[in-house]
């Protein structure tokens, strides 16, 4: 069998593959768009990733971890649509199965998310079929001639010619005889695109034209996918708390010597999650089911949030996933209803003891009802950051928050179920994957200037940063440089117990090479410990440490 040239094998598998993405990601758009094969198995692939190769991804990538993964996809699906397509040169088979495999993949993904039913399938179904119609159809295209892409030319133009003198050879009669003429072969030489009708150029018109309309079709997916205007729902909402949060104090950062401002914008707001899709659902279309060990199950709108009493609550949430001096820490006004409320509306039966919530993407977490109910709790559905409605990457239209706790145990965003349950009767997304049941934040600090290996000044230098000890209030804190004595900094204005406090520290530093360690005290007189942990699987533990140079 003839064989493809190495670039129209290559360029013909990558381009059905990328229509199979294409027409799976449409169909999904029609049904779910979580259906999206490669949505889907992207989902799927965090969910089965060991928390090791988790860390390391957010400690490396930050709140990029997502687009890397996504991206890393790409690269790994267009080496393989690539590979396929050389190893098909000679036969199709290779690149079918292909096309075949990664639609059985996208099956799979599919059936494994939570919140997708059996109808979701026809996305991945659409991939495969496409992929291996379209990959079939263009290697067909590309073949050479049945003879194997050669064929026989006469060729004079490679027979050098000889210069033979001519000479006057005088014409004689000679009889003319019946010589048999004899069948010279003409020279002959390879013609890579012999198919009939068929050349090098309409094979890349054509693959182009299925390039194109495989990107407009993603591009329709895109487009209906996201035709919930998540953003119009949002601007037409007004948010008026009945009560607000008292206002931030002067002094409340040290800004000005290297620590955060005391607010966290809505856009430097961290974001640590597993959607690799932000979920997009308009406020007039959400309801929150309350369920499970309750007298009266409740189904709540986003109207019957903005009727009841709105309160504002100044609160730092952190995640679980913060290193020692991570950056995974921020503060912000919540506006939102009384969770506890809510909850008491419902009726939470004896022996209930955990909140068991759900996103709309199927992501689970597992709040202790205590840290709910308990009297001054600040618990809320949250509905506002900032004096405005969510970012849809923040939760948008109702997300949890509970003060004091770390968020995968506390502040599930896309909220769309709560189930009043036991800890022995459901396990949550994260307890299943090896982490805590519960999870207090604890009392930590962070060196904020200088930075590490930074060259600073020598004599007097400001040093500073931030702690936090939510529910119990930082007391004080402490630094020391070189493993000399601590030495007491000073505290910015505290604002409540469930917020930051900044810190500040004036050193005098000799020239050289320096160490700066930093520990906080809370208000029950626990003075967080030297002892190293990993974030798994109840938050990370240690003093923050920081290595950098003064100089003249």
């Amino acid at each position: 069998m003839p064989r493809l040239p190495l670039w129209a094998a290559a360029a013909a598998g990558l381009i059905a593959v990328g229509a199979a993405l294409a027409a799976g990601h449409l169909v999904a758009a029609l049904i779910d768009p979580f259906a999206s094969p490669f949505l889907a198995v992207g989902n799927t692939a965090i969910d089965l990733t060991p928390h090791p190769v988790k860390d390391f991804a957010i400690r490396t990538f930050g709140e990029d971890d997502k687009l890397v993964l996504l991206a890393g996809m790409a690269f790994v699906i267009a080496a393989a649509a690539v590979v396929a397509g050389l190893l098909s040169r000679r036969s199709p088979a290779p690149g079918t199965i292909l096309a075949v495999g990664l639609g059985v993949v996208g099956v799979a993904a599919v059936l494994a998310r939570p919140t997708l039913g059996t109808i979701a399938v026809l996305a991945p179904l659409a991939s495969l079929v496409v992929g291996v119609v379209v990959f079939r159809w263009l290697h067909r295209l590309a073949r050479r001639s049945p003879a194997g892409g050669t064929r026989p030319v006469e060729d004079t133009a490679d027979t050098p010619a000889t210069d033979t003198p001519a000479t006057d050879t005088p014409a004689t009669d000679t009889p003319a005889t019946d010589t048999p003429a004899t069948d010279t072969p003409a020279t002959t030489r390879s013609v890579d695109w012999a198919v009939p009708g068929l050349g090098r150029r309409r094979f890349l018109i054509t693959s182009t034209a299925v390039a194109a309309a495989a990107g407009a079709t993603a591009a329709a997916g895109q487009f209906i996918g996201g035709r919930v205007d998540v953003e119009a729902s949002r601007r037409s909402i007004r948010l008026t708390p009945g009560v607000t949060a008292p206002p931030i104090p002067a002094g409340a950062d040290f800004a000005g010597d290297g620590t955060p401002t005391f607010m966290t914008s809505n856009a430097d707001f961290y974001r640590v999650d597993t959607a690799l899709s932000v979920p997009k659902t308009r406020a007039q279309d959400w309801r929150l089911r309350v369920h499970g060990m309750v007298d009266r199950e409740l189904v709540l709108t986003y109207d019957d949030l903005l009727n009841r009493p709105l309160v504002e609550k100044t609160i730092s949430l952190c995640c679980v996933s913060n290193e020692v001096g991570g950056p995974y820490i921020s503060t912000t006004n919540f506006i939102g209803v009384s969770l506890s409320d809510i909850l008491a509306e419902a009726g939470v039966r004896p022996g209930a003891d955990q909140l068991a919530t759900r996103s709309v993407d199927g992501w689970t977490c597992g709040t202790p009802i205590d840290d709910i109910m308990k009297p001054g709790s600040d618990a809320l559905l949250a509905i506002g950051m900032n004096g405005e409605p969510l970012p849809a990457e923040h939760g948008f239209p109702v997300r949890m928050v509970v003060p004091g706790l770390y968020g995968f145990v506390s502040a599930t965003k896309w909220l769309v179920d709560a189930e009043v349950t036991t800890f022995a009767d459901f396990d949550s997304y994260w307890v299943k994957r090896d982490w805590a049941q519960r999870a207090p934040i604890k009392t930590m600090s962070r060196v904020d200037r200088p930075k590490a290996f930074e060259r600073v000044p020598a004599g007097k230098f400001v040093a500073a940063g931030v702690a936090w000890a939510q529910r119990r209030g930082v007391e004080k804190v402490e630094v020391r440089v070189d493993g000399g004595s601590w030495q007491a900094a000073t505290l910015s204005e505290e604002v409540n117990i469930d917020t930051w406090r900044m810190w500040r520290v004036e050193l005098d530093l000799p020239t050289g090479s320096h160490t700066l360690e930093v520990r906080a005290t809370d208000r029950t007189g626990y003075t967080q410990t030297s002892e190293r942990a990993e974030p798994i699987p109840d938050g990370a533990s240690g003093w923050h440490t920081i290595v950098f140079t003064a100089q003249p």
